[in-house]
């Protein structure tokens, strides 16, 4: 029997079945397609027959590309001192021509190949904080967008019944709210809109006890400094700070500022071909949330006067050491410039100055998490 130095077994994993698959640089093809049930123990019982078929000395890594089981399954194996790695999709290569068969012994097989001839990225494992800190943000985020989605809700009852709101601020101010509490629709209609508000003022209430609960953990001795730090920019509050670090993890993974912001998506995309240089939109490759966090950010630069410090601004920039501080109020300040540059210079969209602005955002993050701040 021949001796292998070092396994790579693919893994396509579902909710209700793993495919797996092995590889070697030595073989011509994968083999030892099988499918079982999805149980963490039939991969251990699959490794450890192939360590009594190939020799106990056998390195063997497992992988799983990064989707619905998210981080369970490497947790399990690796408690079981099995090597696991979790490949990020987007980084993996495509067969030529597209997917003419796709299998899951196929794709098992591709997975096995990729950890092989290392033709792809690892997603990175929070730890544990942080993992369940990123829960509970996006837990958060969720009840967020069921509170939009209501208020949209009310905004369309009470357009279908001719209720407009003639005041001349935005929605949902206290005239907002005083004008809705006064409407008296008639019969079932008023037991219906009283029925939205209730359940708009349980979300509005959740969400601010939510994002108490979120100011304290931001407070905690592991996220005091880097969340203090971050405060320091503009459009950056403790939510989006706390989001950023639990979502990333170690900054220092990251050599260079631009590295971390192609993490996120925000460079330029590039198809170029000889002597022609074609750039398009951002790749939006990497972590979907945190690269709509710093866009929103972003949107901070869009106003104000350039050398500006509100009170809110100095409030979270107190405590934090000149040399923080200093850095902060150049990058603030660069941005804000570099905002209305593109804009009233340049005559770029508002919205692509501002995907600009979130990418020099994101690099200048970096620069404070790994003290780049010189």
């Amino acid at each position: 029997m021949k001796h292998y130095s070092t396994l790579y077994v693919g893994m396509d994993v579902h909710r209700d079945s793993f495919t797996l698959a092995h590889f070697a640089l030595e073989m011509k093809t994968p083999s030892g397609i099988v499918k079982t049930d999805s149980d963490y123990r039939r991969i251990v019982a699959y490794v450890h027959r192939l360590k009594e078929k190939y020799g106990q000395e056998t390195r063997i890594v497992c992988g799983y590309e990064a989707g619905c089981l998210g981080y369970i399954l490497y947790h399990q194996l690796t408690k079981m001192n099995i090597e696991c790695v979790i490949l990020a999709p987007t980084t993996m290569p495509s067969p030529r021509g597209g997917k003419r068969v796709k299998t899951d012994g196929r794709d098992a097989a591709n997975i096995a190949q990729c950890l092989a001839y290392g033709t792809y990225s690892p997603v990175h494992v929070p730890s544990a904080e942080d993992e369940q800190v990123k829960e509970f943000i996006r837990m958060r985020n969720d009840h967020c967008q069921m509170l939009k989605k209501l208020k949209q809700q009310i905004l369309s009852f009470c357009l279908r019944h001719g209720y407009q709101y003639s005041g001349t601020r935005s929605n949902w101010t206290q005239a907002h709210m005083k004008w809705l509490d006064a409407l008296r629709p008639e019969g079932l209609l008023g037991d219906t809109l009283e029925e939205y508000l209730t359940s708009f003022r349980y979300h509005q209430n959740k969400l601010e006890r939510l994002d108490r609960r979120i100011e304290e953990i931001s407070r905690e001795e592991t996220y005091r400094e880097p969340v203090g730090k971050l405060c320091c920019l503009i459009g950056v509050k403790p939510l989006t700070a706390l989001s950023v670090i639990s979502e990333v993890g170690d900054m220092h993974r990251f050599a260079t500022a631009e590295k971390f912001a192609s993490y996120l998506g925000l460079v330029p995309g590039e198809h170029s071909s000889g002597n022609s240089v074609r750039r398009g939109g951002i790749t939006k490759a990497g972590n979907v949330h945190v690269r709509t966090l710093l866009t929103e950010a972003a949107q901070c630069y869009a106003r104000g006067k350039v050398g500006y410090k509100s009170a809110a601004l100095k409030k979270r920039q107190s405590g934090q050491s000149e040399t923080v501080i200093a850095y902060a109020d150049r990058a603030n300040e660069r941005l804000r410039r570099r905002y209305y540059q593109m804009t009233l210079q340049n005559g770029k969209r508002g919205n692509v100055a501002k995907t600009a602005i979130a990418r020099e955002l994101a690099c200048f993050m970096w620069g404070l998490l790994t003290d780049h701040v010189a």
